[in-house]
């Protein structure tokens, strides 16, 4: 069965954008770009939900016109020709080769898409859908990045839950001497 990986940057304070929705903050050494492309290799489709689809669809179109960071320029190619899917309950059609699932059928849709044959789905950013994914046992493996920055507010990694939500630690590694990876699993 495919998996879903839930791929993320952090401050220390637990914040996935800043105050005023600022994500200019994480670096993208070497080791963690080399990181991110080592999952990039295992995955075959992007998932987002609609604001972070809104900011990727408007830069990685065009990256390689806007930046000249190796990294960027890398992936740039990967993102445009990967199967990617948005999930919104406002969006009809995204663009960009995205397929859209609306929330009223998103548990079914994402249950039958881990059982197709394929290679592992990547959830990019985000912390709503992710909840979501969460809240119904379909994420696999979370990879945390905490970046060294306190942002002192924004919107947190995981938004307040009634439920207690026990992981398992799968692992840790320093990138760049800056990031650290967390690397969990579900369960308690």
């Amino acid at each position: 069965m495919r998996k879903i990986i839930h791929f993320v940057h952090t401050s220390v304070d637990g914040n996935i954008e800043g105050p005023n929705g600022e994500f200019d903050w994480p670096v993208m050494g070497a080791e963690l770009s080399a990181y991110s492309f080592s999952l990039i290799d295992r995955t075959d489709t992007f998932l987002y939900g609609r604001p972070v689809w809104e900011w990727m669809s408007g830069y990685w179109p065009n990256a390689e016109s806007i930046s000249d960071d190796p990294h960027d320029l890398r992936f740039a190619p990967l993102w445009r020709e990967a199967k990617k899917i948005v999930f919104s309950g406002t969006l009809t059609e995204a663009g960009h080769g995205a397929r859209v699932i609306a929330p009223a059928t998103m548990v079914e849709e994402v249950t039958a898409l881990k059982r197709q044959p394929g290679e592992d789905l990547i959830l990019t950013g985000g912390a709503t859908l992710a909840a979501e994914l969460t809240r119904h046992g379909l994420i696999d493996e979370y990879h945390v990045v905490v970046h060294p920055v306190v942002l002192g507010g924004g919107r947190p990694l995981f938004p307040q839950n009634k439920e207690r939500l026990g992981l398992t630690l799968d692992g840790s590694r320093t990138f760049d001497g800056t990031a650290v990876l967390l690397r969990y699993a579900p369960g308690s």
